[in-house]
């Protein structure tokens, strides 16, 4: 090769190498993601095809995979960019709050209310993210792990303070609570009645904190 075209080379590899700070600022890695979104949530994951999201982004397929390395890459990078700011988000609200109960409420409510309110995408983590079983093999060892500790580090501090009962397991009781949500918001998807998800974090409160036993006076 070569040198002009060695040079040509390396400036067409470094625009290409875009940083990730730098691909979000044009705003094309979030219109793709949104596009995914209802692409997915309306034709099903297996049955899309990424020139179905460059064009609902209204961007060229090319372009698409400046920022993905594949659909499968898509569909992970939805899961894990909501992931990260619900944490984020979750972590900073919850550091303001001394109350354990409280704390659970609004994990509670945050949970139901992000999935209520768009429900392309609680379609796409309820249904088109369990029918892949290579995403779901990496499921439970990435971001639910973190999604999990934050719970169970709320049930810790509760048992600490003498809120909740000593003898529990935190691992389980973060995965009761997960698997309660979990299913609300499948539910919720899969049912034809129309109503709101966050309507449903009450009931499961109720049950999670206070039991199906009658209490006796």
């Amino acid at each position: 090769m070569n040198e002009p075209s060695f040079i040509l080379l390396v400036d067409l590899m470094e625009s290409v190498r875009v940083s990730s700070a730098k691909r979000r600022e044009n705003g094309k890695y979030d219109a793709i993601l949104r596009a995914a979104i209802k692409v997915f949530a309306g034709s099903g994951f297996f049955n899309s095809k990424v020139a179905d999201v460059a064009r609902e982004a209204g961007v060229a397929d090319g372009t698409v995979y400046l920022y993905f390395k594949n659909k499968d890459d898509i569909l992970a990078s939805i899961f894990n960019n909501y992931m990260d700011n619900a944490l984020a988000d979750g972590r900073a609200r919850l550091a303001e709050i001394g109350d354990p109960v409280e704390k659970l409420r609004r994990i509670v409510r945050a949970h139901l209310e992000g999935l209520g309110r768009d429900r392309n995408l609680a379609v796409v983590f309820q249904v088109e993210l369990r029918s892949s079983t290579k995403f779901m093999e990496q499921f439970s060892a990435t971001k639910v792990t973190e999604y999990l500790e934050l719970i169970s580090a709320v049930i810790e501090e509760g048992q600490q303070s003498g809120v909740f009962r000593s003898g529990l397991n935190t691992k389980i009781v973060a995965k009761v609570l997960f698997g309660a949500l979990d299913e609300m918001a499948t539910n919720w998807v899969l049912s034809h009645k129309r109503y709101s998800l966050v309507s449903t974090a009450d009931p499961v409160l109720d049950v999670f904190l206070n039991g199906i036993v009658k209490q006796t006076t």
